[in-house]
């Protein structure tokens, strides 16, 4: 009878080490730092836009449309609340995604723009201010890429046999990631108008 039951009790610790319960955590909790990381880089560009429309503002106040795009876009991704819930909802990450794009592209506008004020473009403040985002555009690419691997590797422990029992089980899901047709409109170049053609 005790030997029954030793077998019993190494057969369920065999189970549970082989049904992916601590790889599905441990996947988890790689993806929410990788995902701070991620809103820690879209903050600190959210930081410099102030300071960036000031001083675009300075030089080149009629351009109003292109300056109270970038405010409103800003004022938009400030006013989303980020939680790492915002991971398992798929409807709320596309909300995410969305607004970050549209201040992605704003800015694009605003730089664009500014190229036509030599004397903007000489401002120290103001190359330097760019130089920030510049840098900080890098950063959001980085922890990006780190949070679309980790949502990749988590997700092929989710849907693969038999973690996938153990996710249903416990109600894990596929993480929501970073969209390719979104990444193909931020990447393309704004439309920037001389006299009356637009040229891209």
């Amino acid at each position: 009878m005790r030997k029954i039951f030793y077998c019993l009790i190494g057969l369920l610790l065999m189970t549970l080490q082989g049904c992916g319960y601590n790889t599905l955590q441990s996947g988890d909790e790689q993806i929410k730092a990788a995902w701070s990381e991620v809103i820690n880089q879209y903050q600190r560009r959210a930081d410099l836009v102030p300071n960036l429309v000031k001083t675009v503002k300075a030089y080149a106040a009629h351009e109003q449309q292109v300056l109270t795009q970038v405010a409103d876009a800003r004022s938009r991704v400030g006013s989303m609340q980020v939680t790492p819930d915002v991971l398992n909802d798929p409807a709320a990450f596309a909300r995410f995604q969305a607004a970050q794009g549209q201040l992605s592209s704003a800015l694009s506008r605003l730089l664009a723009v500014s190229e036509n004020y030599p004397q903007l473009k000489a401002d120290a403040g103001f190359r330097d201010l760019q130089a920030q985002l510049e840098g900080t555009e890098n950063r959001i690419t980085v922890a990006r890429q780190r949070y679309i691997r980790s949502v990749q590797d988590y997700n092929v422990i989710v849907r693969s046999f038999p973690t996938n029992l153990t996710a249903m089980l416990f109600g894990m899901q596929v993480k929501p990631n970073f969209s390719v047709d979104n990444e193909k409109e931020i990447a393309r170049p704004p439309a920037v108008e001389f006299g009356n053609a637009p040229v891209r």
